[in-house]
């Protein structure tokens, strides 16, 4: 059989099997194989083994497009020593994406330039490296994408368009009051309700976040959306506290403080003037306070 022969049933198979970088390289490889006189179960192990690296290559730049992040960011690009509370090896597990795979969420609190878009996005960086599916928009531009599948009767399906990516970075919230959009983004949040992650980035506390929904009520339902379990993040220029937040089976509040484990459950004072909570929302009664606790 001749060799041009050969290469044509090469190419019929490498296609049928959908292997073109195979196609492309088996010629090197099977020079690099007589070179070391490799024997055929060698060659054909190390055939397969570069095909596997190149749909790992050509995937991982799928996902790359489909996040559209505006920048990629690492965290090995992060200055951590601007910020030394930061617990580095606690945001560098994040990048593993576990954390997504128990349906949690992050939320990225600070003034702005403290880094926030940069940890979200390189957690989603590192998130998309293990093989989840990202998606990087700002809270804006979600906003109006919702307000425009609404007004063509499409929200339903839009909604359902995002259950693919296992997690979404929502970018600035809190720069611009969303009115009647806030609505539509409450609703895109309990959509990915226990289905799928989020990550937030907001230069504002809880405490504000009703200024930006204009609702007290959606804004304490929005938060009760992310209570499973809700890891927080406040950066400030010099200030860096990551909790978690659950409801255990008595709908009751606990924290757990990052940096050492401890779990805290003293129960919050019920005269709200005593205590700046960055959870509390105005409008709250004394009996919702008294199912706080924090540390």
């Amino acid at each position: 059989m001749t060799d041009t022969l050969m290469e044509a049933r090469m190419g019929i198979a490498c296609g049928q099997l959908r292997m073109p970088g195979l196609l492309k390289q088996y010629p090197s490889l099977l020079r690099e194989a007589l070179e070391q006189n490799a024997d055929h179960l060698q060659f054909l192990t190390s055939c397969l083994e570069h095909e596997v690296l190149k749909k790992q290559e050509l995937r991982q730049q799928g996902l790359l497009r489909q996040a559209k992040f505006p920048k990629p960011k690492t965290l090995q690009e992060f200055q951590f020593v601007l910020i030394p509370k930061l617990p580095k090896m606690k945001v560098e597990q994040l990048a593993q994406g576990a954390f997504i795979t128990r349906k949690e969420n992050v939320i990225c609190i600070g003034r702005p330039g403290t880094g926030k878009s940069h940890i979200a996005t390189a957690i989603g960086m590192g998130a998309m490296l293990e093989g989840y599916r990202v998606r990087f928009v700002s809270v804006m531009q979600l906003l109006q994408d919702l307000q425009l599948a609404q007004s063509e009767y499409r929200l339903p399906r839009f909604l359902k368009s995002w259950n693919k990516f296992d997690l979404v970075i929502l970018d600035e919230l809190g720069y611009v009051p969303l009115g009647e959009g806030g609505k539509l983004l409450f609703q895109f949040i309990s959509h990915r309700y226990e289905q799928n992650s989020i990550i937030i980035t907001s230069n504002l506390e809880f405490s504000r976040w009703v200024d930006v929904f204009d609702d007290p009520a959606l804004t304490t339902a929005l938060l009760d959306r992310l209570h499973i379990i809700l890891i927080f993040f406040y950066l400030t220029a010099n200030l860096f506290v990551s909790v978690k937040l659950w409801k255990n089976a008595e709908r009751k509040f606990f924290y757990e403080h990052a940096d050492t484990g401890c779990l805290w459950n003293r129960t919050l004072p019920t005269h709200t003037g005593t205590y700046k909570c960055p959870f509390f929302l105005p409008g709250w009664s004394t009996i919702g306070l008294a199912r706080w606790s924090t540390f």
